[in-house]
């Protein structure tokens, strides 16, 4: 006769709720910083009828896309 617990049921191979909270914590600070990155060069990108458009100037952009992508 073989008996069982609930902790002999547990899968202790897969991560802990706190190892599964960092690597969420860790794929959001990435994916912000993709964002960054990516919106930053698009803004490079613009036209100067575009920036008029949005009441930004050459300066606004040079400003901002020389930020580092971890700086928001």
């Amino acid at each position: 006769m073989s008996t069982y617990t609930t902790h002999s049921m547990t899968n202790h191979h897969a991560p802990s709720h706190h190892a599964q909270s960092l690597l969420y914590q860790i794929g959001e600070t990435l994916h912000v910083w993709h964002e960054r990155y990516r919106t930053r060069r698009e803004l490079s990108q613009w036209t100067t009828r575009d920036l008029q458009d949005v009441g930004l100037s050459w300066s606004d952009i040079a400003y901002e896309a020389d930020k580092p992508f971890w700086r928001a």
